[in-house]
């Protein structure tokens, strides 16, 4: 069994999630992300002024915040994996 969770690993998943983005309110961008396996994630990113909106940035981040999320949830479920 491996013991380690690898950028391939968590390029897979990214690439067959499924993604569903949205502006709110003229000033924030929120994400939801379906994993794989059924799991839904979502994130946001918004700004103060919606004059300095980039809906392009707010979606980078959102990705990014996923993508982190996705290295947590693997590595606990390999540690659960570890420990049996």
């Amino acid at each position: 069994m491996k013991n380690t969770v690898t950028q391939e690993d968590i390029n897979n998943i990214m690439e067959n999630s499924h993604f569903f983005i949205t502006t709110v309110f003229e000033k924030c961008t929120v994400v939801i992300c379906q994993l794989p396996s059924g799991f839904i994630i979502t994130e946001s990113s918004a700004c103060v002024d919606k004059v300095n909106y980039d809906a392009e940035l707010g979606e980078k981040i959102c990705r990014e915040r996923i993508k982190n999320k996705v290295w947590e949830l693997e590595g606990y479920k390999l540690q659960c994996e570890l420990s049996k």
